[in-house]
């Protein structure tokens, strides 16, 4: 009578090594810079639609292909994934000192009216404004987020440019110009402003810039 020989006991296998928040998997990350691009556009898309507070960082990587893990790894907190889109939104409109700077001071206004009306006639880089702007018109955060890149990196570069007294206060009565008539323009759609030639605004609004930046 044959004796029944014991079976092995099996090891257990080993536990899986948690996921840490913000470190993406070797697969996720694979993409590299055209993962982050997806996330990138994704952002502005959802910020668009959905505005600040309805957003999430979840719904950003759905929208982009990627676990919510990669999102964190790239940008951080949503408020700092809002912050990366108003940077590329606003990128374009950066060039702006170049534009005060390129000619004699008493046809700034002219120019930087042009430039600024050239970034928002054109739709590749309106479609990104737009969302940065209806964000930031209904959740103080984005407003917070926008004012902190508006202020260092453009009308800062503005008021550097102009050397005059009280150059700072010149340069936002110009954006405030500027912007306000864009919001009633693209955002809010005011007729007859909305449909008005915007040779013919620019040729309105340029004077009033330029007696904010350069009059007595």
């Amino acid at each position: 009578m044959s004796r029944t020989q014991p079976q092995p006991t099996p090891r257990p296998e080993p536990a899986a090594t948690p996921r840490r928040r913000g470190r993406p998997s070797r697969s996720e990350s694979a993409d590299g810079p055209a993962a982050r691009d997806r996330i990138l556009e994704s952002a502005r898309e959802e910020f668009a639609e959905r505005g600040y507070e309805k957003t999430s960082v979840r719904g950003i990587a759905k929208a982009a292909g990627v676990d919510s893990a990669l999102v964190h790894h790239y940008f951080g907190t949503k408020e700092q994934v809002f912050e990366a889109a108003v940077a590329a939104a606003a990128a374009p409109a950066l060039g702006a000192s170049e534009a005060i700077a390129d000619g004699p001071v008493d046809g700034v206004g002219q120019r930087l009216t042009r430039f600024f009306f050239g970034v928002w006639e054109n739709p590749a880089t309106r479609t990104p404004l737009l969302a940065v702007v209806r964000s930031a018109m209904n959740n103080e955060t984005a407003a917070t987020v926008l004012r902190r890149l508006v202020v260092a990196q453009l009308l800062s570069r503005i008021s550097d440019e102009l050397e005059l007294p009280d150059a700072e206060l010149r340069a936002e009565l110009a954006a405030a110009q500027l912007v306000g008539t864009a919001i009633l323009r693209y955002v809010i759609k005011l007729e007859p402003l909305a449909s008005a030639d915007a040779e013919q605004i620019i040729a309105r609004v340029a004077p009033v810039v330029q007696g904010h930046l350069t009059g007595r």
